[in-house]
């Protein structure tokens, strides 16, 4: 299992490498949530979303021999882009697995960072089996989106940044809100904060209708998802929780929040106008969480994580319209 060990192996691997992104609030959004609203603005991380870390961590810490043989990933865009960009810096081929309705601009931003990308249909096609039929194929390192621990630590490392920066901020006891797909970036925070910011509590964020982490911290036992897609937050709609991610969340995580995909695009379009940053719907569920599930959250203060900015133009223009 993950540890705080692996987390600090990580951030020296990812010194120099990754950004400290900032711990952004406004007065408007505190109004509107009914208390104080930070926001980690992870939307400003190398290729526009926290996977790099992950993807840095995870190509770094393979043996040369193996990695100069290359990697390869399945990701709806953000992981993509993440480990594009590390096997790029390692100068190492990257294969990438992307479903075929991810968003263009994904899609069209991994090949730009040099990954060669494999569309497959997620309705009717196994990434997994595809990924491992291409990893046997090549030899190449599978780099998954959040089941293994040399992942996990570095999504971890957001987790680091937000303790320092809450006691930067004189933030004693907060929830921090994360937007989560199998849970590699929230089990990560929660480790993270474990270790190094008791006060702080990391809780998973989901969109309706595929809240498969919430249901599984609910129950206490992994639960699926019925559908693959159909969420406009295509960045965290995952079957179920990872085997590595669930038991940490389950041990550390306090219970889930579940938004709609409007509130999601409400949330979109007040980042921009109050915060001047861009998220993505996926990477904006924390803050609509915060935001429009505040008879849910008990803490004086929330941080929410905004986890990606990789939006479509014409989806960034719907989101517009919330603001009426």
């Amino acid at each position: 299992m993950p540890t705080i060990a692996d987390i600090e192996a990580a951030a020296r691997r990812l010194e120099g490498r990754a950004r400290r992104t900032p711990l952004l609030s406004s007065p408007f959004l505190d109004e509107i949530a009914g208390r104080r609203v930070f926001v980690k603005a992870e939307s400003l991380q190398h290729t526009g979303s926290f996977k790099f870390r992950g993807a840095w961590s995870a190509v770094s810490a393979l043996d040369k021999d193996i990695r100069r043989k290359g990697v390869i990933a399945f990701s709806s865009g953000n992981h993509a882009q993440g480990v594009a960009l590390a096997a790029k810096l390692h100068d190492i081929p990257a294969v990438i697995i992307m479903p075929n309705d991810a968003p263009q601009m994904k899609i069209r931003n991994t090949r730009a960072l040099g990954g060669e990308v494999v569309l497959y249909d997620r309705a009717i096609e196994d990434r997994d089996a595809i990924g491992a039929q291409l990893a046997k194929a090549r030899s190449l390192s599978l780099i998954k989106p959040f089941d293994d621990i040399r992942v996990i630590a570095g999504q971890g490392t957001t987790g680091l940044e937000i303790a320092e920066q809450a006691a930067e901020q004189g933030i004693a006891r907060a929830d921090v809100l994360v937007c989560c797909g199998g849970g590699g970036l929230t089990s990560g925070i929660a480790l993270a904060l474990e270790s190094r910011a008791t006060g702080l509590r990391a809780r998973p964020a989901e969109p309706a209708g595929f809240d498969d982490v919430t249901r599984s911290l609910a129950s206490g036992t992994r639960q699926h998802n019925t559908r693959l897609s159909g969420s406009i937050c295509d960045a965290i709609v995952t079957p179920t929780p990872g085997e590595l991610t669930l038991p940490v969340m389950s041990r550390l995580c306090g219970p889930g929040l579940v938004v709609t995909d409007d509130e999601a695009l409400h949330a979109v379009a007040l980042a921009w106008s109050r915060l001047k940053i861009v998220l993505e719907p996926g990477g904006a569920v924390a803050l609509a969480a915060a935001l429009f599930r505040k008879d849910q959250i008990e803490t004086p203060d929330v941080i929410c994580v905004a986890t990606g900015g990789n939006i479509d133009p014409d989806v960034f223009v719907r989101a517009l319209t919330y603001l009426g």
